[in-house]
């Protein structure tokens, strides 16, 4: 089992400490979140709070994500990072790809590319691209990040974007893992037939049993079912206790996400640095060297 650390919607100078820490802990990777815009006025509901409420979101210090990766890379030796997750289909996929490809390049491959669709209109509004056929586009997407992320020449003719063949230098020398976030059957779908590994995003145990077992269902009927190299990231009161850890690993999963606080609250977040180091180092002690 590997161990992925959880900080969001805190302070931006914490988060190099934070990852530091997390390395020296013995944590395998570290999520980023990715938020581009608050609009004023909106009738979104977030689909993680039991509210739906966005209002959590006003002021919260969002670094640019592929940006962070990059700072955090740099302050760190082995730690990789995961964005949880960017919302691809409202950036230029070719763009992407050279963010990519260049982080992986730098920081010796530890990228791994948490992708999804954005639940927010606006973001797409913002950003100049239709909200109809978000799906289809987010397709396009990642097909253009396999593509280009090779290091070879690539060309594409899709419904939304269209190439000649082109190459981006340098590469990353190792595939950069594309794990795709969502609960729907499609998003489940989409993480089989186009990525390297699905990510959850939260809910009860239940429910998560429920995914998990729609995900073994699709990745028989695709016949990739025996692949191990496929990525379970998931977030479960499970991953607190070694035991908890084990009948995760015996369901398939193979990356547990925790967190020390709720980060949905409205305000700044006024846990100490220290606190949130203590933290992760008393999980690393009591969970990651015993399982």
């Amino acid at each position: 089992m590997r161990f992925t650390y959880a900080e969001a919607m805190t302070r931006a100078e914490y988060y190099a400490p934070l990852a530091q820490a997390a390395e020296s802990a013995g944590f395998t990777s570290m999520t980023v979140a990715d938020s581009l815009i608050y609009p004023r006025e909106s009738d979104s509901t977030y689909p993680y709070t039991d509210t739906g409420d966005r209002e959590f979101l006003e002021d919260k210090e969002f670094i640019e994500t592929m940006t962070l990766v990059t700072h955090l890379a740099a302050r760190t030796e082995t730690l990789r990072f995961t964005p949880f997750v960017l919302k691809l289909p409202v950036r230029p996929p070719v763009l992407v790809a050279k963010q990519a490809s260049s982080i992986a390049h730098l920081s010796n491959n530890r990228l791994g590319l948490g992708v999804g669709l954005s639940p927010w209109p606006e973001d797409f509004s913002v950003m100049g691209v239709p909200w109809a056929r978000r799906g289809k586009r987010m397709d396009e997407c990642m097909d253009i990040l396999r593509g280009l992320t090779s290091g070879e020449f690539f060309s594409y003719d899709g419904e939304f974007y269209s190439f000649p063949e082109i190459k981006q230098c340098p590469a990353a020398s190792e595939r950069i893992p594309l794990l795709v976030g969502g609960h729907s059957d499609a998003a489940l779908r989409r993480a089989v037939r186009k990525g390297d590994g699905w990510m959850h995003a939260g809910g009860d145990g239940e429910e998560l049993d429920r995914l998990l077992g729609r995900l073994a269902e699709i990745r028989k009927e695709e016949g990739v079912e025996g692949d191990e190299s496929f990525e379970v990231h998931v977030i479960s009161s499970d991953a607190y206790d070694p035991e908890g850890v084990k009948r995760l690993q015996d369901k398939g999963v193979t990356d547990c996400i925790v967190g020390f606080r709720v980060p949905y609250i409205k305000g700044s977040d006024t846990e100490p640095l220290e606190k949130k180091i203590k933290h992760l180092e008393s999980y690393a002690e009591s969970v990651i060297e015993r399982s």
